[in-house]
């Protein structure tokens, strides 16, 4: 980024609207924002301040809705997450990337087009063995295509649970996973002056938004959270299965 006040406006604009839509839903950040920073930001500055917003964003949010956090509910999704991790790493030797992207995002597309048009639908069934088969295919999407939490979204809405749940479930193992990669990132140095400054700067919009976005959120009834949710569950399916 050049400094020029459309830049800024853009990245501010573009935090601000990523921090309401998370503060709204529990996810999507990265979708939001990512898709505006990378026209005026580098890719490297992008994924950083993805990681350490998005990281912000959802504390908060596991916060605010502490009352709903459930260990017993999490854990099964973060002990099947980090062996995920390690098989998408794997994977990426030998599988072309883009073909497994175009895949689930078909798939994130299908089941949110059917979501839509059969609201009632329910898994009635699924222990913390179901749990954790859907955090181990979490990590594995999250190493492969960086989608590692959105699989934990389809499934606590196929469950049924209150929007409330939902969000104590995913939104901490997010926390989980963010916390890591951001470690990463900086025990590797690739934090630069230039994006602590940026870091800086965007913190006002993206307090902001959080705030904006759960003030909305507090006047959703459970149709309305689960609509939102599947209408971002598809427009975080279409890039993928479309290559873009």
């Amino acid at each position: 980024m050049d400094g020029s006040w459309v830049q800024i406006a853009v990245f501010m604009g573009a935090t601000y609207a990523a921090a309401l839509v998370a503060g709204v839903s529990g996810f999507a950040f990265a979708l939001i924002s990512a898709a505006v920073w990378l026209h005026v930001l580098t890719p490297l500055q992008t994924v950083t301040l993805v990681i350490s917003y998005a990281t912000i964003v959802q504390s908060y949010g596991a916060w605010r809705l502490r009352h709903a956090v459930s260990w017993a509910r999490i854990w099964p999704f973060l002990a099947g997450g980090a062996p995920g991790v390690v098989l998408g790493a794997f994977i990426l030797r030998w599988i072309e990337p883009a073909s497994l992207r175009a895949g689930i995002g078909a798939f994130l597309v299908l089941y949110a087009l059917y979501g839509l048009l059969h609201p009632t639908f329910r898994v009635t069934r699924g222990g913390r063995a179901a749990d954790f088969g859907v955090g181990f295919l979490s990590g594995v999407l999250g190493a492969t295509t960086g989608f590692a939490g959105i699989l934990i979204v389809v499934w606590s809405g196929l469950r049924g649970w209150p929007r409330d749940v939902q969000r104590g479930v995913f939104q901490p193992a997010a926390v989980g996973m963010l916390v890591m990669s951001a470690a990463a990132l900086g025990v590797n140095g690739h934090i630069a002056r230039d994006t602590i400054q940026l870091f800086l700067l965007g913190l006002p919009a993206l307090a902001a938004g959080t705030w904006t976005g759960f003030m909305l959120y507090g006047r959703l009834d459970e149709v309305g959270f689960r609509r939102i949710l599947l209408i971002l569950v598809l427009a975080s399916g279409l890039p993928l299965a479309l290559g873009w």
